[in-house]
């Protein structure tokens, strides 16, 4: 059955997604610009968001990746979490928020029924937010895949904050993934090593979702971010997946086939 996902950037890791006419949103991220220290670390907001957390409507389910880094999550996100219904995120976040949060394990799943009439499956992904170690540091993390439940295996991917590796690998292999919705940017808040996809990694996982187109978030609007949409682009480019790519400008909503 054709579907179709409409996705609108609101700015660094948050897009309104809606398909079915089920309305989600990932990563809520509506402070002004500022700047927010956390233990060594300090991250610096550049940009507004391309739209106000009071215009963005009603919203069936929160997608969040984690809770415990202001990139993903700031002050007026956190407040915005109490006017859904639901928000899925981390068994360790979930502890941390209460309230309407919902954890989940990597591969864990539930439903919502869409104004299409149709089920819409959510099923949480693994995640790895940075190199092999960094776990105890960066904490807990999921990505998401959606998928109707009368056609499970056609999917949308949402990475959430993590790297190339095996897990987004298993995800390929569990999923027939039409469009993934890559966090990239490089982002290195410690400066050695990136904590989110750069070009190398979203390269590995065009390959891997072989059928799929790629659009790219969460590369912008942050002081931390090492690689633009720009440079992503032409890295695509240079390696004949110039094709795949979809770009998404900031308040702009682009309806894509899944």
């Amino acid at each position: 059955m054709t579907e179709s996902l409409r996705i609108t950037l609101i700015g660094g890791p948050t897009a309104l997604l809606e398909m079915g006419g089920a309305r989600l949103l990932t990563d809520p991220t509506f402070d002004a610009p500022g700047s927010y220290a956390s233990g060594t670390v300090t991250l610096t907001k550049t940009t507004m968001p391309a739209v106000a957390a009071e215009a963005i409507g009603a919203i069936d389910a929160v997608l969040l990746s984690h809770d415990q880094h202001f990139d993903n999550l700031d002050r007026s996100g956190r407040a915005f979490l109490s006017q859904v219904a639901r928000v899925a995120t981390t068994v360790a976040g979930a502890w941390r928020l209460g309230g309407n949060a919902r954890g989940l394990e990597p591969w864990d799943s539930f439903e919502i029924a869409t104004p299409s009439g149709r089920t819409l499956r959510i099923t949480a992904t693994p995640a790895r937010h940075g190199p092999v170690g960094i776990e105890p540091i960066s904490g807990d993390v999921i990505g998401f895949v959606l998928a109707f439940s009368d056609e499970p295996r056609r999917a949308v991917y949402v990475s959430g904050d993590t790297v190339w590796y095996e897990g987004v690998a298993e995800v390929a292999r569990r999923f027939d993934v039409r469009l993934a919705i890559l966090f990239t940017g490089s982002a290195k808040p410690r400066g050695a090593f990136h904590m989110t996809m750069d070009a190398n990694d979203a390269i590995e996982a065009a390959h891997a979702f072989k059928e799929a187109a790629v659009t790219a978030i969460h590369n912008e609007g942050w002081a931390h971010f090492t690689e633009t949409q720009a440079e992503l682009t032409q890295a695509f480019k240079a390696v004949g997946l110039g094709e795949r790519l979809r770009l998404l400008e900031p308040g702009v909503a682009l309806t894509l086939p899944i």
